[in-house]
């Protein structure tokens, strides 16, 4: 009896064995096969080299640089794309492509709507209340936008004055880069730039600086621009 129980024992000690050697055996397939699929998947992917230059998204294709929208001519050539230059229409377009990248509709995660990110009191401020019907029609939004531009013209036109043309901290001031600065931050706020010789860094929400818009916005032809601090959109 004790003899046999002996056998059993090492039947039974034997049986793990073989297990435990079936399931390191087991275990080891799985990681190299884990392993080889995996250096497989990754040799088929490569990084996409690409920088950013202010919002704007520079790629490099067929060793050609491009940055849209864009100053320069040369840029557009053989695209059907219309070089706007330093027209206002080339300003607008620049400025609604860095809020919402053109879209009408958008509303962002502070409640800042359509194509140029309106908030509703500045919505107001211009003569619009309903920002249902706002979000709705691309043509109040580009009214909206003039309306806007005319007041802050008008409020900021001290400063344009005497800034105009200058360089202030390193940035070169233009009337449109203002414009574009107290479109981000308002007119207030670009009074305070000014107070601090551009040194202190006023920022929105998400961190985007007065002196990156007035930096990247500068240059552009607002002319056409009428000051008027009662400017409202028409809605007709």
């Amino acid at each position: 009896m004790e003899n046999s129980g002996i056998f059993a024992r090492r039947n039974f000690e034997a049986g793990q064995r073989f297990e435990e050697k079936q399931f390191m055996i087991k275990k080891w397939y799985f990681y190299t096969s884990l392993t080889i699929i995996i250096a497989f998947l990754s040799s088929g992917f490569k990084p996409l080299k690409i920088d950013t230059d202010e919002w704007f998204l520079i790629k490099n294709t067929d060793g050609i640089r491009y940055l849209f929208p864009s100053l320069e001519e040369d840029d557009y050539t053989n695209l059907n794309i219309p070089f706007t230059g330093n027209l206002f229409i080339g300003f607008k377009e620049a400025i609604g492509f860095k809020e919402s990248e053109g879209k009408y509709k958008k509303v962002n995660s502070l409640g800042y709507m359509g194509k140029y990110q309106f908030g509703s009191e500045t919505l107001k401020s211009v003569g619009i209340h309903d920002s249902t019907l706002f979000l709705r029609s691309p043509k109040m939004q580009e009214r909206a936008f003039v309306a806007l531009l005319s007041k802050n013209k008008a409020i900021l036109q001290d400063v344009i004055d005497k800034y105009d043309g200058k360089v202030v901290n390193g940035i070169l001031v233009t009337e449109s880069g203002i414009l574009a600065a107290a479109h981000l931050g308002g007119a207030g706020s670009v009074k305070r730039y000014f107070k601090y010789n551009g040194k202190k860094y006023i920022r929105d929400a998400y961190g985007t600086s007065i002196r990156s818009y007035m930096k990247a916005f500068g240059g552009y032809d607002t002319s056409l621009i009428v000051a008027n601090v009662n400017a409202i959109a028409s809605l007709n």
